[in-house]
């Protein structure tokens, strides 16, 4: 058990609620249970032993009676055990999510392949599966962004979604896709994630912010993580945007593994230690010049393999 013990909770003479954290603002939690949704502060216990609820959480809380409750407002409780978790996000702060979808524009702004590569081996590190959606996809007419797109990351095999909020087009796929599963959603701001939660759920209007101008940067529309039932099934969870991830506390081992087409084909290499940038007989270059691998991969591979080398020395 995580949080308290069970001698704790029992002869209390109340019985405690399972449910889910939904949302988390300014240090209230909003669980859903069978029946309601209660505002809930988490026990004092937790930050003493370190933990932190996150959204996605499931857990049991104690609801509170009240003197004088607010007819208007939510139910109130103490959330007063955190249940295991079969995983958990830092960036995004999310925990239990089946899959995550990694949302960038085909342009405006032109996506950051280096960003979305860092994002990437974070993920498959955590072995949360992804779905990679390329919004905006109606600026792309004659197609030629979202060839090169799937040229870099076909090699990859992460399924991959082209879609217009705008216009409302490729919704049908992204739908079937987040049915029935927890999903993270996260990208840069400006990328069209707000827009693409308002059509998956018509009860949710989130904050859109158009690109400015000038920088060809959003700024970020959402404020905190929540997670948001889809007419589909499934939760989606809306999380603060992400400007620049970088390969800290990664090692090289994690960095060849992380990169799932350098790491399927790392073991026909001569040199058991191969860093696939400088040694002979390399599987993974052979593989390159053969197409299975994108130069734009490969790059971005080099440069935090380099990183990582370059914080080791110092």
């Amino acid at each position: 058990m995580t949080g308290i013990r069970k001698e704790e909770i029992t002869g209390r003479g109340q019985e405690l609620l399972e449910g889910r954290i939904i949302r988390g603002i300014a240090g209230f939690y909003y669980v859903q249970t069978d029946g309601l949704l209660y505002e809930c502060k988490a026990k004092g216990l937790f930050r003493l032993d370190g933990i932190k609820p996150l959204v996605g959480d499931n857990c049991r809380i104690m609801p509170v009676e009240e003197s004088d409750p607010d007819p208007e407002a939510l139910p109130v409780g103490n959330i007063v055990e955190i249940l295991p978790r079969e995983n958990n996000l830092l960036r995004p702060a999310v925990a239990n999510v089946d899959q995550a979808l990694i949302v960038f524009a085909i342009r405006d702004p032109e996506p950051n392949f280096g960003v979305l590569d860092t994002f990437l081996l974070r993920m498959e590190l955590t072995q949360v599966p992804v779905i990679l959606g390329f919004n905006k996809a109606d600026l792309d007419a004659e197609g030629q962004l979202q060839q090169k797109i799937t040229q870099i990351y076909a090699p990859t095999g992460y399924p991959m979604a082209f879609f217009s909020a705008k216009k409302r087009t490729g919704l049908e796929q992204i739908k079937a896709l987040l049915k029935g599963k927890t999903t993270a959603l996260a990208g840069p701001s400006g990328a069209g994630k707000s827009s693409l939660i308002n059509l998956m759920q018509k009860d949710v209007r989130m904050e859109t912010m158009s690109v400015s101008a000038k920088t060809q940067r959003g700024r970020h529309t959402t404020r905190h993580s929540e997670l948001i039932p889809l007419e589909e099934g499934g939760y989606i969870c809306d999380t603060p945007g992400f400007t620049s991830l970088g390969s800290e506390g990664i090692d090289k081992e994690q960095i060849q593994l992380g990169f799932r087409e350098i790491g399927k084909w790392r073991g026909g290499c001569r040199f058991a230690q191969c860093s696939h940038i400088t040694e002979p007989d390399c599987s993974v270059r052979e593989k390159l010049q053969e197409g299975l691998i994108s130069p734009e991969r490969y790059e971005s591979y080099v440069r935090m393999y380099r990183e990582c080398e370059s914080r080791k020395k110092f």
